[in-house]
């Protein structure tokens, strides 16, 4: 292919003309507001603070929207009759304090996407058969909602699109006008190659690099991720459907940007949840015996871990503990302040950056889809010494203000890799954030934890613990969970909900983990354990049925059962269950019989042997390196 797109190339660069596009992605400068600061240092470990905007959304939601979330999540259960104690309606109805509650859904690229899809859905009070279930109405009542590469997929364009059903999500509405509406995430069309035609898909390429030229000659370095910013746009942002897919007349989500999902109608109505998205730090100056040993993690975990929630972006991370407005990213100073940076396909894309593992070897970039789209761009945009594989933005977190605090102050640009280049594919680090309180999280798991199998086995978590324990233990408090992938399969705890922190301090959150780790119980043929580059519109119902079908299973008592009858009234004793500790009321009832079920009981078992994983606690360390703009790539590979 490379040879054709290279042809293309040569005729196309004769072209510079701005499409719609190009300048709806270009950033503009302007006057910076009164008092306006570029970066907001959150305080020590044990008295951070949220940014004020973010702390407005949370309590007018809590205070106007909250309320009925939580009375229709409980009218659901009570309607199945389940014996629950009264304590569950006196939390739910709000005669104390309400449950505090997150979801984090994990990378894993479409298979993530729609595992995370399908898990919503069970808990979407919207879903009339998530509502007799019972399970409907948590995610109308969740504060928090974050999303990590293939979660950042779902997440963004959930939030973007104006918190739709997830059918609506998935495939689209029937708008007449096709040019703004949503048009849903067109998982039939290829996102490397969406023809079927080598010559057709380099013309593709190059109209998404004409589409960022406007960002380049506005003085901005661009590399990779523009490219797949521009192809994100047609996939998870407004303004495409099935039918203008390939209009290149079109925005195409150009010009939508991260910090204007406040303007959505269920943003300014406080009805979503808080959406925040994930992504790590690539740097040349982290520590890199801080990388998951025998791992194929590229990003030692002692780099900080980059939160882009609709109000800024930055870390809570002691390490940098500081962030800067989303809005005007790709400012650095007081004086010219810049806007529309903040493309929400290109955040998106930062979380999902995993093209950086490919750049771990001359011949497995070489051999990779990655080499001729960098060679492209690097043909199409010279530029020297970028590093292409990877997101860039202005450094705002210099050392005149970061004061020795950041491992980048003194670099220009900051670098972002997908969100599970350090092992941790579960966004749930900003979930655990003191400031925000959450007693209750849901860990929603679609990662790669076997080499030669998509199924999940606890890596992520167990990346996080050790994370959190060894690097900042009093900057996040997380409840005791297996040490190792092994005990997470030998003790079957990623093939149905799993309950972790059910008797530690109350400090520490409750999780409530729900994995893709193996197939449904019903006797079907798996379908979530593959990793599609694209589905027909039938196969992605197919796997979404099949997610929801496993999302009802829970842990039922009886090794035949299918489904556990009790599963929807022991998620609600779950929810509640830090609240109830907070009134000082025991568990009891069908509660306590429900967690000596679902919870792990912090014991492992003795294994005779080691399960190698992908994403975990086991692999073998290699070195990040970074593709040089306007070098040979062969010979100029930058070594961090």
């Amino acid at each position: 292919m490379l040879a054709t797109l290279l042809a293309v190339l040569t005729a196309s660069s004769l072209v510079s003309a701005q499409s719609a596009a190009n300048q709806a992605y270009t950033p503009v400068s302007g006057a910076c507001p009164s008092g306006f600061e570029v970066v907001r240092l959150v305080g020590p470990v044990g008295n951070q603070t949220l940014n004020q905007q973010e702390v407005e959304y949370i309590s007018t939601r809590k205070a106007n929207v909250l309320p009925d979330a939580w009375k229709t999540y409980l009218a659901n259960i009570q309607a199945t009759n389940a014996s629950l104690p009264d304590y569950v309606a006196s939390i739910l109805s709000g005669e104390s304090r309400y449950p505090n509650v997150g979801i984090a859904s994990s990378g894993g690229g479409w298979r993530a996407t729609l595992w995370g899809a399908g898990i919503l859905n069970f808990l979407d009070a919207r879903n009339e058969t998530s509502a007799a279930l019972g399970t409907g109405g948590i995610l109308q009542a969740a504060q928090y909602l974050s999303g990590l590469s293939g979660g950042a997929n779902l997440v963004g364009s959930f939030a973007q699109a104006n918190f739709p059903t997830i059918q609506t999500l998935a495939f689209g509405t029937n708008s007449t006008d096709p040019t703004s509406a949503w048009g849903g995430w067109l998982p039939q069309i290829n996102q490397q190659d969406p023809y079927t035609n080598a010559t057709q898909n380099a013309e593709y390429l190059q109209e998404l690099i004409d589409e960022i030229r406007g960002k380049y000659a506005a003085g901005f370095s661009v590399s990779y991720n523009d490219i797949t910013a521009r192809d994100n746009g047609r996939h998870f942002v407004n303004g495409t459907n099935a039918e203008n897919f390939f209009n290149d007349t079109l925005l195409h989500g150009a010009g939508y940007t991260w910090s204007s999902v406040p303007n959505v109608p269920t943003f300014a109505s406080y009805s979503q949840p808080f959406p925040i998205l994930i992504a790590t730090l690539l740097s040349p100056n982290g520590n890199f015996s801080n990388i998951i040993p025998n791992s194929s993690d590229i990003v030692p975990t002692s780099n900080p871990i980059m939160e882009m929630n609709v109000f800024e972006m930055g870390s809570y991370d002691p390490t940098l503990a500081a962030f800067t407005p989303m809005k005007y990213l790709g400012t650095t100073n007081d004086s010219v302040c810049w806007t529309n940076y903040d493309q929400t396909a290109f955040v998106v894309g930062a979380s999902g950056d995993w093209n950086t593992f490919y750049n771990t070897s001359e011949s497995v970039l070489v051999n990779s889809y990655v080499y001729p789209i960098v060679t492209a761009l690097n043909e199409s945009i010279p530029q020297t010494d970028i590093v292409l594989d990877s997101s860039l933005f202005p450094n705002p977190f210099r050392a005149s203000i970061m004061n020795g605090t950041f491992i980048d102050e003194n670099e220009t640009l900051i670098m972002m890799s997908d969100g599970a280049s350090d092992g941790e594919a579960i966004p749930i680090q900003p979930l655990m954030v003191k400031a925000r309180g959450l007693d209750t999280i849901f860990a929603l798991d679609a990662n790669q934890d076997f080499a030669n199998a998509y199924w999940s086995a606890g890596g992520s978590l167990v990346n996080t613990q050790n994370r959190i324990n060894t690097l900042f233990p009093t900057a996040y408090s997380m409840p005791p969970i297996p040490t190792n992938t092994s005990e997470f399969s030998a003790q079957n705890l990623s093939i149905r909900p799993t309950f972790f922190g059910c008797d530690t301090s109350t400090e520490a959150p409750l999780i409530i983990y729900i994995a893709n780790g193996g197939p449904p119980r019903n006797g079907e043929a798996p379908l979530t354990n593959q990793q599609p580059s694209n589905l027909t519109l039938d196969q992605t119902q197919a796997f979404l049925d099949q997610v929801y079908a496993i999302a009802m299973q829970g842990y039922p008592t009886n090794a035949s059962e299918v489904n556990d009858p009790e599963w929807p009234a022991c998620l609600a004793c779950a929810v509640v269950d830090r609240a109830r500790n907070a009134t000082g009321t025991e568990r009891s009832g069908l509660c306590s019989s429900c967690f000596e079920r679902y919870c792990w009981n912090g014991t492992e078992v003795a294994l005779t042997t080691t399960t190698t994983t992908k994403s975990g606690a086991q692999s073998m360390g290699r070195s990040v390196m970074g593709v040089v703009a306007s070098t040979l790539v062969a010979a100029a590979l930058a070594y961090f």
